[in-house]
């Protein structure tokens, strides 16, 4: 699961730190305003010159790439009520698409096509392409994808098991070329995306907070014996107990003892949201409502709703703003900061505010 970085650009301690500009904006108002103010800021001015950035947004000139994002099939809604969803749907669209256009590169990416689709999800009976972005209700999605491919009855009776290690649902990267570039014109693509801090965090806590027979081992161990000073043999050998403020050193080390991992990988490079065209940006922050409208666009059953349970440890706390100012306090401002630039294409993409003032 975890995976060694390719290149340099994963080192932003030494790269020069954008300047914060999100500060007075919310989820799902004053999009084109915001994209509107943070033209010619720093932050954009660094985006212009910095080499990782121009990396993935790099185009292949000689694949036929969805050059625009296709207007949504609307033909299947028909209750009024959607109205405000499908505003705000728009407004995204438009966000990322202008973003993507007066920043994107005309050169070939780096990545293979073949690792740049490899967290899509195919689900051909309903032309669908969901992004897998983990900790944004991916474990949710993968059960309503299941259910629309007809392998169970309803999404509450699905365990996480048969989710993430059933290998009932089909990848993007499994089909040849023809298949992948198809499906890339005429499905249509959705991506959810979450707060970049509130999805560390929660990465954090399911992760390192609770047993783990793969994470304390893998990244446990490595992280406690290069950042605790003086840990005893019990902690070395086990790798239980990771900090919050050793798991940040870990995040922001050019020389991490063990590779990235899905769970805190930036959305630019698992979904790659500038080379591929998502039709839909669903949000965590209004997860149902967003996944409830995706479904009657798509024309899924109508009994079939997205389930709004707690996939894992269920009487913890979910991860919100709040829950995210505990963990921070913890960290000094710079810290902070360069977790912010670290995450910061996610941030100004998806128009997110900055987590701290």
């Amino acid at each position: 699961m975890s995976e060694e970085p390719k290149n340099k650009e994963e080192n932003l301690l030494n790269s020069e730190r954008p300047t914060r500009v999100f500060t007075e904006n919310n989820h799902s108002q004053g999009e084109a305003q915001v994209l509107s103010r943070i033209t010619g800021s720093p932050t954009i001015q660094l985006i212009e010159k910095h080499q990782g950035t121009k990396t993935l947004f790099r185009k292949f000139s000689e694949m036929n790439w969805p050059v625009d994002i296709r207007p949504l099939n609307k033909s299947l809604v028909t209750d009024s009520k959607w109205k405000r969803i499908d505003a705000t749907q728009e407004k995204r669209r438009s966000f990322l698409q202008e973003f993507c256009k007066k920043y994107g590169g005309v050169s070939r990416p780096q990545a293979h096509l073949f690792h740049m689709v490899s967290r899509i999800y195919v689900e051909d009976k309903h032309k669908i392409l969901y992004c897998e972005v983990p900790k944004a209700g991916c474990s949710n999605w993968k059960r309503i994808l299941m259910v629309l491919n007809g392998l169970a009855p309803s999404a509450y009776n699905i365990s996480h098991d048969a989710v993430h290690y059933g290998k009932h649902l089909k990848k993007l990267d499994s089909f040849d070329l023809k298949g992948i570039y198809t499906r890339l014109n005429t499905y249509t693509k959705a991506v959810f995306v979450r707060d970049p801090m509130e999805r560390l965090v929660s990465a954090f806590r399911d992760k390192f907070e609770h047993p783990n027979s793969y994470y304390h081992p893998v990244f446990g161990k490595a992280i406690i014996k290069k950042y605790r000073p003086n840990a005893c043999e019990e902690e070395l050998n086990n790798g239980s107990g990771v900090k919050f403020k050793e798991f940040i050193h870990y995040l922001l080390d050019s020389h991490r003892p063990v590779g990235m991992d899905i769970h805190w990988e930036k959305i630019s490079k698992l979904c790659y949201p500038c080379l591929i065209h998502y039709d839909f940006v669903g949000k965590f922050e209004t997860l149902e409502e967003d996944a409830n409208y995706f479904l009657q666009l798509i024309g899924a059953p109508k009994k079939l709703k997205f389930p709004n349970f707690k996939d894992r440890h269920s009487s913890d706390k979910r991860t919100n703003a709040q829950v995210v100012r505990q963990y921070l306090k913890d960290l000094t401002r710079t810290e902070r900061q360069l977790i912010y630039d670290f995450y910061y294409l996610d941030y100004l993409m998806f128009n997110y505010t900055t987590p701290f003032s």
